[in-house]
């Protein structure tokens, strides 16, 4: 099976320059496992102490995080995501509890899905399904809001293209 490598994208979403969006399909198996139920950024259940999932974290433009991704191939299978950041850090030990400025976790969207919360700089993807496959990346606060500068969303995003 041919596949295309990914531009590298960076989001940076404050002083004016443009955040990036996903799109939506489903299919998606990571790891051998179904992330399917596991949810997304657009639904309205409350859980994890009383936040929302899709409400936003408004964060100052000064030292505000960024954040860029980057997908190859594997030279064995799948795909590997990075997810380059400035300003932020990852913080699994703080998951769930209150924001502190510049930690959190990412949450990982394939085509509009999110298929993981994530706490580090490298993600493998086991397979994607043929066609244009939108791989988006969100910051996201200890607390799980998503960071925003100037109601901007934090976040990155590339489209794969499997033949």
């Amino acid at each position: 099976m041919n596949r295309s490598l990914a531009l590298f994208a960076i989001g940076l979403v404050f002083g004016g320059a443009a955040g990036f969006v996903g799109a939506a399909a489903n299919g998606i198996t990571l790891d051998g496992h179904d992330h399917s139920s596991h949810g997304s950024m657009n639904h309205s259940a409350t859980d994890h102490g009383g936040t929302k999932h899709d409400e936003v974290l408004q964060v100052g433009a000064r030292n505000a995080p960024v954040v860029g991704i980057s997908v190859t191939e594997d030279a064995m299978s799948g795909w590997n995501l990075k997810i380059h950041t400035e300003n932020f850090r990852f913080a699994p030990e703080n998951a769930s509890s209150a924001h502190v400025a510049g930690e959190g976790h990412a949450h990982i969207y394939i085509n509009g899905k999110k298929v993981a919360r994530h706490y580090g700089n490298w993600f493998h993807i086991a397979n994607l399904p043929q066609g244009d496959n939108t791989i988006r990346v969100s910051l996201n606060a200890n607390d799980h809001r998503q960071l925003a500068v100037d109601k901007m969303a934090l976040e990155a995003s590339t489209i794969i293209v499997v033949n």
